[in-house]
């Protein structure tokens, strides 16, 4: 391929793709459409001079058909239909069945994972908020009224529900008996399972466990900082990061690609650079 070397002038749109809005800005819209939903189309703005803009658009209203002449079609429902040409839209998917037009969104295809997520928060919200040690029956010697019964209930609720009354002795009189019926947390490997579901979306989307303060045994892959970063910039972010340069590459003249430069993510500590300058200047392909 020989060397590759800077284009000067860089296009416009590559540093202003949109009025008002950075490139960081663009290539985040770009990442979370791809991330959330499983495609990203930004709609190319032309003139007579070429490229003068890029537009995210909502992936949620964007619907792709392939006409007649087999020729791909973009429409968009909030503007009664309007089609937009294959050539002027630059469609990124992340997973993309065999015929399939659309890709797929990971969190469509992990839902059970994240509903058993969602269940896990809101079953730890109520047990927490009602109390961890209330949780069981009452034992009257003798026959209660529905009356007597709901107001011994609200009685001893009154006294112990919420997180600030939890643990807080309590009185029955009358000889009335409070028999714990409840579960704790780490019997019911409630801590346990609301640990693995986070590893599990974690696993989703690619990003290692160490990342999000996980330091179960197993969840440290590597024991440098140094080396996690890598492992991140390796397995994470360089399939996003080769689809953006395959898509917008196309944008470019013939000959000239997009490349993003992640070696300020890739470089090692000090020692490790300090070694690999020595073996370049002795080797001679490095010079001061």
């Amino acid at each position: 391929m020989g060397n590759g070397v800077p284009v000067f002038p860089r296009p416009i749109w590559l540093d202003y793709p949109e009025s008002g809005m950075t490139r960081t800005d663009h290539f985040q819209e770009v990442l979370v459409s791809m991330l959330l939903d499983g495609n990203a189309f930004i709609r190319v703005i032309r003139d007579d001079s070429g490229v003068v803009g890029l537009t995210v658009l909502n992936p949620l209203r964007v619907d792709v058909i392939r006409d007649a002449s087999r020729r791909i079609i973009y429409t968009l429902r909030d503007t009664q239909g309007a089609a937009i040409m294959a050539e002027d839209m630059i469609h990124i998917s992340e997973m993309r069945l065999p015929g399939e037009l659309r890709g797929r969104s990971r969190i469509d295809l992990v839902k059970e994972t994240l509903g058993l997520a969602k269940a896990l928060e809101e079953f730890a919200a109520r047990f927490f908020g009602q109390g961890s040690t209330t949780t069981g029956i009452i034992e009257f010697p003798g026959n209660l009224t529905r009356e007597q019964a709901k107001n011994l209930v609200d009685g001893f609720e009154e006294g112990h529900r919420g997180l600030r009354k939890a643990h807080r002795p309590g009185i029955l009189a009358g000889g009335a008996t409070f028999t714990k019926t409840g579960v704790d947390p780490d019997a019911a490997q409630m801590i346990e399972s609301r640990r693995m579901s986070i590893e599990e979306i974690a696993r989703v989307f690619r990003v290692p466990p160490s990342m999000l303060s996980v330091t179960t045994p197993g969840a440290m892959s590597y024991a440098s900082v140094e080396q996690n970063g890598i492992h991140f910039v390796t397995h994470t972010l360089r399939p996003y990061i080769v689809k953006l340069e395959d898509a917008y590459t196309r944008l470019m003249p013939e000959g000239v690609f997009l490349k993003f430069n992640v070696d300020g993510l890739l470089r090692g500590d000090s020692t490790t650079r300090a070694a690999t300058y020595s073996s370049g200047l002795q080797a001679g392909y490095l010079s001061i």
